[in-house]
């Protein structure tokens, strides 16, 4: 099954179907979900493909979106995209998405750093969402505001790498997890790499868009295919 996978951000709107080229658009402020719709079928009329996966930079339920997105335009909650798109849609918040591409075995957990900070964490095929942005940090502070754009732009790069590499470790033990996975375009100046992390690259989301419908079977395993799950 061809799979159009559309990973929304701040900036840009990427897309792409197996086997083809990355193509992309302008987001912002002023992107709603009609318009989103009305780039996509523009941009992709060439390309044929049966499901859609959709990352956006909210919190998503079983439904759909929980809440609106932040840095994007209004009226994402309760919008019917399978209707709009004509297509099954299975949406998930954009760091989950980057995180299930990320994967590569063990207790994952992967921290997006971005205009804010996305978490998730990946094990035997379920993916759990997280907010530890909302975690304190400092004093009167959030690991969002720490390690955020907003953070990086206040206190600098040295001092951002310093904050970056002591919640690298909290969190990595907190969570007894394997190694965490850095990504989101400012885990680029993550210069040296915390101890027990790896950068992510750019094509993630879209393997994670994939994987959202992908059958996966264990060597060895008698069982049926197991999907991945993504904890709501």
């Amino acid at each position: 099954m061809d799979v159009l996978v559309i990973d929304v951000g701040g900036t840009h709107v990427k897309m792409c179907v197996s086997g083809s080229s990355e193509r992309r658009f302008d987001s912002g402020p002023e992107l709603t979900p009609e318009e989103l719709v009305r780039q996509v079928r523009d941009a992709t009329q060439d390309w044929t493909y049966q499901a859609i996966s959709l990352g956006v930079p909210a919190c998503v339920g079983a439904d759909g979106l929980d809440a609106e997105p932040g840095n994007l335009g209004t009226g994402w909650v309760g919008f019917d995209f399978e209707r709009a798109l004509e297509r099954p849609v299975r949406i998930v918040n954009d760091a989950v998405m980057q995180a299930l591409g990320a994967y590569d075995g063990g207790r994952m957990l992967f921290v997006g750093l971005g205009t804010g900070l996305g978490t998730a964490l990946v094990t035997e095929h379920v993916v759990v969402p997280l907010e530890l942005g909302n975690l304190p940090f400092g004093t009167g502070e959030t690991m969002f505001a720490r390690l955020g754009r907003e953070g990086l732009e206040a206190n600098g790069v040295e001092r951002w790498r310093q904050d970056l590499e002591e919640v690298s470790r909290v969190l990595r033990e907190a969570f007894s997890a394997d190694y965490v996975v850095l990504g989101g375009g400012n885990s680029a100046i993550a210069d040296p790499l915390p101890p027990g992390t790896r950068r992510g690259g750019n094509e993630d989301a879209f393997t994670g868009g994939y994987r959202l419908w992908e059958e996966m079977v264990e060597p060895h395993d008698r069982q049926p295919p197991a999907v991945w799950r993504v904890v709501r």
